[in-house]
């Protein structure tokens, strides 16, 4: 079960204001770029499900992040269904994140006080989220629905809702200080801040340096 309450994991997001998103076949390299999350800042991590058998990586991985970094909040990402989402919620995982909007899965992470952040793209989407309990929803994605501009219109009609853009955003001043200034309540980040190239290099200090300086725009987005 998460060892993190849907309370704590949620304030976590929109405190830090940044969630890295990866996955890795390799538990070993799947372990060097958390770690490399971790200390440059990081206290929420997103694993998504997109590779064969990465349910049996995950389990590993969030079993040795409980004993190496147990402030680190882990969960997992592309969750498109309720079966999936209960396996991933059994092996530990603190929150699950969908590309899609799915009922069940929202109804399945109440149940256990899951966070679901699922992803939409229309207002009726967003709304619909809401409606089933999602307190942060997913634009996904960001880049290709409206960017920050988006945001700012949502919030014309729905100033409460929570919104974290992922795709999209870029790891520049202008792109995450964009985000965050329309409205964002925190920036899901994949291939962009946790690189390819680095990782199959093994340069994880520029993941490190990379988080570390996301987390800096924000906070100066936030403060300006």
């Amino acid at each position: 079960m998460a060892r993190f309450d849907r309370l704590t994991v949620l304030n976590a997001m929109v405190d830090t204001g940044l969630v890295p998103i990866f996955y890795h076949g390799d538990r070993e390299v799947a372990r060097q770029v958390v770690t490399a999350c971790a200390e440059g800042g990081a206290r929420v991590v997103e694993f998504t499900n997109r590779g064969d058998r990465a349910w049996k990586v995950f389990v590993d991985l969030i079993e040795w992040v409980d004993q190496n970094y147990p402030s680190l909040i882990l969960g997992a990402g592309s969750v498109v269904d309720a079966p999936t989402a209960a396996l991933y919620i059994s092996s530990g995982a603190n929150f699950i994140v969908g590309p899609n909007l799915n009922p069940e899965v929202a109804r399945l992470c109440n149940r256990r006080k899951v966070a679901y952040l699922p992803g939409c793209a229309t207002v009726s989407e967003i709304s619909e989220a809401e409606e089933l309990g999602a307190e942060i929803v997913k634009i996904f994605p960001g880049g290709l629905i409206g960017g920050p501009e988006f945001i700012k219109a949502i919030h014309g009609p729905m100033p409460w809702t929570r919104i974290m853009p992922t795709g999209g955003v870029d790891t520049t001043p202008e792109s995450v200080q964009g985000w965050i200034r329309a409205g964002a309540a925190c920036l899901g980040m994949g291939s962009n801040l946790v690189r390819k190239e680095w990782v199959v290099t093994g340069n994880y200090v520029a993941i490190r340096d990379s988080v570390a300086q996301v987390l800096a725009w924000i906070k100066e987005a936030r403060a300006g």
